[in-house]
């Protein structure tokens, strides 16, 4: 047995249920000026809306230094019965300017700051001093998932960094690694350097792979192990829905059906209903999941949303009690 680290507590994997692996409830970043997302009402109402759907949990993809509200989170997973996943680590550095504190720590000081934020809880200001772990109806709000970002084609020496602490915390604890792949490029070398620093394809979800929707590639990145991430449904200023649930069917039909994570990553005010925008969380449910059940059939959606996942984020001891 294993356990999945959430915001209120560490909780059996098997209990999961449906889990969109990428969405937001707060974000702020210089990369998306105007559209940040803050109000905890109106991202609960989104959580709210999530679970409606169908879906029992989700990861909450913002790292740190990003507008991370740990205690927001685990108030919005109470009320809301939606279990949530927290994220520390980084994003790329484009998402970091103005954090001279974060873009020029070394890699024993961001594994420090990951390592406090896995075992002992995140804090409330993400700042160059952080203070006492945040606290919410189970106690301190810990991080159940590590994050690190490449660009494209590109790994810098500021996301080498991130990796590296990213591996060593998770060597440390046990907990799973997403990477963010710009347009879904670098996949296999990005594997290749996390592998040299002792972290298994299998911990790893290689988000947005979707964005370079190639069935051939992505078969043969899941049979190193690697989860995929598939979160480009409603990107349809990209491609058609129909593009990424062929590619993600193709996917299964070669041997992959087992490496396959679905999420939206919607992360944007103005895409989020109960911010005044559209489609909002409940998409994914409401649109494509139907469309992924009568496709692809039954058995296969257990996999992708329920099975799969529970897998990936599932990595914590199971003696691990919920936090107090």
């Amino acid at each position: 047995m294993s356990a999945v680290r959430t915001v209120l507590g560490d909780v059996p994997a098997a209990g999961l249920g449906r889990v969109d692996y990428h969405e937001h409830l707060f974000q702020v970043s210089p990369l998306l000026p105007g559209d940040e997302l803050t109000d905890e009402q109106a991202s609960g109402e989104e959580a709210r809306a999530l679970r409606d759907s169908g879906f029992e949990a989700m990861v909450d993809a913002t790292p740190v230094g990003l507008g991370r509200r740990p205690a927001a989170l685990a108030a919005i997973s109470a009320r809301t019965g939606l279990t949530v996943v927290a994220t520390t680590g980084a994003h790329r550095a484009a998402h970091h300017v103005g954090q001279p504190w974060l873009l020029e720590a070394s890699v024993d000081s961001l594994a420090a700051r990951f390592r406090g934020d896995v075992v002992e809880g995140m804090p409330a200001d993400d700042g160059p001093r952080p203070g006492e772990p945040a606290r919410g109806p189970s106690g301190p709000v810990r991080a159940g998932l590590l994050k690190a970002g490449i660009d494209y084609w590109s790994i810098t020496p500021f996301a080498r960094r991130v990796l590296a602490a990213v591996a060593q915390v998770h060597g440390e604890t046990g907990a799973p690694v997403m990477v963010h792949l710009e347009h879904g490029s670098a996949a296999f070398e990005l594997l290749e350097l996390l592998a040299g620093e002792g972290v298994a394809a299998d911990a790893v979800a290689l988000a947005h792979v979707d964005r370079n929707p190639d069935p051939g590639l992505h078969a043969e990145l899941a049979a190193t192990g690697a989860h995929l991430g598939y979160d480009g449904p409603a990107r349809h200023a990209s491609w058609p829905d129909a593009t990424i649930l062929d590619c993600l069917l193709a996917v299964a039909g070669r041997g992959g059906a087992d490496r396959l994570l679905l999420g939206g990553d919607v992360a944007r005010a103005t895409r989020y209903v109960a911010y005044g925008g559209m489609p909002g969380l409940a998409y994914l449910g409401q649109r494509f999941v139907p469309r992924l059940l009568a496709e692809g059939g039954p058995e296969l959606v257990q996999a992708v949303l329920v099975t799969n996942p529970a897998r990936w984020l599932g990595r914590f001891p199971v003696t691990n009690t919920p936090a107090t």
